[in-house]
């Protein structure tokens, strides 16, 4: 078994090797780095290959730089198929009666691959272990839906998100002065620049591996993550037909960003109203998939109503649709989207006479609505969509056009650059 162990914690034997793993800093994510200093267990959700398993390196190399011994940290990756018969008592056991007896900060990727860990962390905990549990998983409902009732009181939670355009610049080694950004001096080179990273953030995505790939093999290994979530987090782990999955999944991936309705999959796709309505769920458990609902203050209306689809990220939908980058305009809209998913923003869509891409609803309960446009020429149904939700709903207080690089004011209505509101200064 500590053979088994070893592999995963090569601090034990040299306390630099942590330095290969822990990869570049991405500051969103401060407070979870900091949160090995509380009791609590930390949980770490969020899509495959997002970066979770990099931010406990990251953890563990803050625990070293601050005198923890290497042997108080134990590692483990919990899809690894040599541990697939052990208990999470029998790792444990064996590393306290090995290693280390002591204070210990525990960190167990991918978690759920063993039944049970829930109640098993929770009883570590309230025994007063001497044990800090960071945990991680790739399954939204499952980690909720568990830990809701066993791990009340004794959590922080964290989701994490692809990278942002912020953290892709700075991954491309740009770090912008935010100040000259809000007031609009920026050199001409600094302004092209940031338009081609955009160009290339809105068409492979924000996987961290995959922006520091060589665009040869960006395709291939998009193409993997894909499989991997599709397979073993969705198809493996509720025993689904792979080929009805795959065909479901890629119908969405082309038709990101559009309304869809069961009926009209069950029209293309040729699978049953419940087959679609649990796929649909897995898609969204496992993060592949978010959908919105129509806005209103009727929960039946917005229950009703079709939903909007949209993916965990632009490379990801490209690599397997069947278009690449067929439409630059729903790659923009997809990544508003999760950039408000990041934000943890309370988001719908509406539909009246024209179509509100993102509806708000602000702390306040005012509202603020946000079309998504790609281009320079503003076209007046963008416009007169946003002007009609205004006159629909008095709780409006802001209404915004994202564009390629026009910024005004027209009619009430905030013209701004896509690159500015995702980078959180207009």
């Amino acid at each position: 078994m500590i053979e088994k162990l070893a592999e995963w914690n090569p601090w034990w034997e040299d306390r630099d090797a942590i330095n290969e793993l822990k990869g570049k800093p991405r500051v969103a994510y401060q407070n979870l780095i900091d949160s090995v200093s509380v009791k609590e267990v930390t949980i770490i959700t969020g899509v495959r290959r997002s970066g979770k398993s990099t931010l406990m390196y990251q953890m563990i190399d803050s625990l070293l730089r601050n005198g923890i011994e290497p042997k108080q940290i134990l590692f483990v990756n919990l899809e690894d198929k040599k541990l697939t018969k052990d208990t999470l008592d029998a790792i444990y056991d064996s590393y306290r009666e090995s290693i280390n007896l002591g204070k210990s900060y525990i960190f167990l990727d991918e978690v759920h691959r063993k039944p049970g860990w829930e109640s098993w962390v929770r009883k570590k905990y309230d025994l007063k272990a001497n044990c800090k549990f960071v945990i991680s998983g790739s399954c939204s409902y499952l980690l909720r839906r568990e830990y809701s009732t066993l791990l009340t009181g004794r959590n922080l939670t964290f989701e994490v998100f692809p990278l942002s355009f912020e953290e892709f610049l700075l991954f491309k080694g740009l770090q912008l002065d935010r100040e000259k950004l809000k007031t609009g001096v920026l050199l001409e080179k600094t302004r092209l620049l940031i338009f081609r990273y955009l160009k290339e953030y809105l068409n492979w995505g924000g996987f961290p591996e995959v922006s520091l790939k060589e665009e040869r093999f960006r395709k291939m290994l998009l193409e993997q993550y894909f499989d991997d979530i599709l397979y073993k987090d969705i198809v493996d782990r509720y025993n689904l037909n792979a080929q009805k999955a795959k065909d479901l999944a890629l119908f969405l991936m082309t038709n990101c960003t559009g309304i869809v309705s069961l009926r009209n999959l069950r029209n293309s796709i040729g699978l049953s109203y419940d087959t679609i309505k649990d796929y649909l769920s897995f898609y969204k458990e496992a993060f592949l998939f978010f959908t919105l609902d129509h806005f209103s203050y009727s929960f039946k209306e917005q229950k009703t109503l079709p939903s909007k689809i949209y993916c965990i990220d632009n490379g990801l939908r490209n690599s397997v649709s069947f278009k690449f980058s067929s439409d630059v305009g729903k790659l923009a809209e997809n990544a508003v989207l999760i950039e408000i998913k990041k934000r943890g923003i309370d988001v719908y869509y509406w539909k009246g006479g024209g179509e509100v891409d993102f509806v708000i609803k602000n702390k306040d309960q005012s509202l603020s609505a946000i079309n998504v446009s790609f281009s320079d020429e503003i076209k007046e149904r963008e416009l007169g969509s946003l002007l009609d939700f205004k006159k629909e709903y008095k709780q409006v207080k802001e209404i915004i056009l994202l564009t390629k690089n026009t910024e005004k004011k027209e009619r009430g209505i905030k013209v701004v650059p896509i690159w500015k509101w995702l980078l959180s200064i207009c």
